[in-house]
């Protein structure tokens, strides 16, 4: 009876084992891809956060001594 229920008759679909290949290979391919993406994104966190103090204003010196009257 659970044959019947499952829709097995005379053993398992070549169709339903491929395709279950194919999805298991897609999940182990996305995984994969999963672990490569975070490593990236760990070494870009880690980089932008040694260089947060640095910004475009601290690397302009600015010689105070000669400074200008401001406009009126």
């Amino acid at each position: 009876m659970a044959k019947a229920l499952l829709g097995y008759v005379g053993g398992s679909d070549p169709r339903l084992l491929a395709e279950m290949r194919r999805l298991q290979q897609r999940v182990q391919d996305l995984e994969s891809e999963l672990v490569r993406i975070q490593s990236e994104n760990d070494t870009l966190t880690a980089a932008a956060a040694q260089h947060q103090g640095d910004s475009l204003l601290d690397s302009i010196e600015l010689d105070v001594t000669k400074a200008e009257p401001a406009l009126t």
